[in-house]
């Protein structure tokens, strides 16, 4: 079954690369008492569920990292904002919370896209997250009747982005989509594009017209972890595994209001957990005017004239938040007229609006 997957993938010896977490080094090594410890770990405590919450947690020896994460409040404001049915909400729902977890550790200004594009209904999906944990995403169609995830997904590819402000180019990477339930391609491309050693699973449980549960984890082999430690790691991966006891994990325990600190709790059973960092993610989208104006700069001036005389307007609906911008053609052309800097190039971009 797909539960037993997880647990064999997550107990596989690939050869791990270096994970950067700029957390990592105010990890302590020393022990503390059981006082201690609850005290440290008690503001990480979610009880219920109630906020959205990514938490990360490394062992004691600093061979393993825990991500864990809860988003119902997330994938509900997604499910308004797209008017999304159960289908395509769990779809954009996995890939948001995979999403969040990929960038967990990452600059604040880094970024991590998510991009299926594939032949199923729902017509490709889309999630971005930040370090920071603001979030966005789309699918193709939001509105879907009764199916499986996968015979909705389809087959095709998954391409990952990983880009910041600063890099001259972003980073690319592909791999195919064999599953078509989101968390298992993504397990299956860190694997095979990024050799990471790891265990993935995000869930998303539907009722009607809300989300019930969302969330996932994602357990990192790191440097230097030997094969007694993986060892407890699969033995309490199992345990998760059937305390869940179910096909979307992990959103029976979620529903249950099992924390993702409790969750990393049970995966770093017997190995010491030593927190790394909370955040409470957020639906942030960055759609603007002057975006739109720079998309319109990208096309020549008799496209844009020829678009203006046809439709005496430019209307234009951004997919991520559904806001919908209408100009006149005298904005348009004042704005195209002041606009500085190339639009092809990021850094002018963002240096004519500082």
């Amino acid at each position: 079954g797909r539960s037993a997957t997880l647990c064999r993938f997550g107990a596989r010896s690939f050869a791990a690369t270096k994970l950067r977490n700029q957390n990592e080094a105010s990890t302590s090594s020393g022990e503390s008492s059981p006082a201690k410890t609850t005290e440290l770990l008690e503001e990480y405590r979610n009880q219920n569920n109630v906020r959205d919450q990514v938490f990360s947690a490394i062992s004691g020896d600093g061979s393993v990292k825990v991500t864990a994460c809860t988003a119902r409040n997330l994938v509900n404001e997604f499910m308004l904002a797209h008017t999304l049915t159960a289908t395509p909400a769990d779809a954009l729902g996995r890939a948001v919370i995979c999403a969040l977890m990929m960038s967990n550790g990452m600059q604040d200004e880094q970024s991590v896209q998510l991009t299926f594009n594939a032949d199923g209904p729902i017509r490709g999906i889309v999630a971005i997250s930040t370090g920071l944990g603001e979030v966005r995403g789309y699918v193709g169609s939001p509105m879907l009747g009764e199916m499986t995830l996968s015979e909705a997904v389809g087959l095709g590819s998954v391409q990952v982005v990983k880009n910041h402000p600063d890099w001259p180019n972003p980073y690319n990477g592909i791999t195919a989509v064999r599953h078509g339930d989101i968390d298992r391609d993504i397990g299956a491309y860190l694997a095979e594009s990024e050799q990471r050693s790891c265990a993935l699973a995000a869930g998303v449980s539907v009722n009607g017209i809300l989300c019930t549960a969302a969330g996932g984890y994602l357990i990192e082999q790191l440097p230097d972890a030997d094969s007694e430690t993986m060892e407890r790691i699969s033995k309490n991966l199992a345990i998760l595994v059937q305390k869940d006891g179910g096909d979307t994990l992990p959103t029976n325990l979620l529903s249950k209001g099992v924390s993702p600190l409790e969750i990393a709790e049970i995966v770093l059973d017997g190995l010491g957990l030593q927190p790394l960092q909370q955040i409470e993610p957020t639906f942030k989208c960055q759609c603007t005017s002057d975006r739109l104006i720079r998309a319109l700069r990208l096309l020549s001036q008799d496209d844009v004239e020829e678009i203006l005389i046809q439709q005496e307007k430019i209307e234009a609906r951004c997919d991520f938040c559904g806001k919908v911008y209408n100009m006149t053609p005298e904005q348009v052309r004042e704005e195209m007229a002041s606009a500085k800097g190339d639009p092809a190039k990021d850094s002018d971009f963002y240096e004519s609006k500082e």
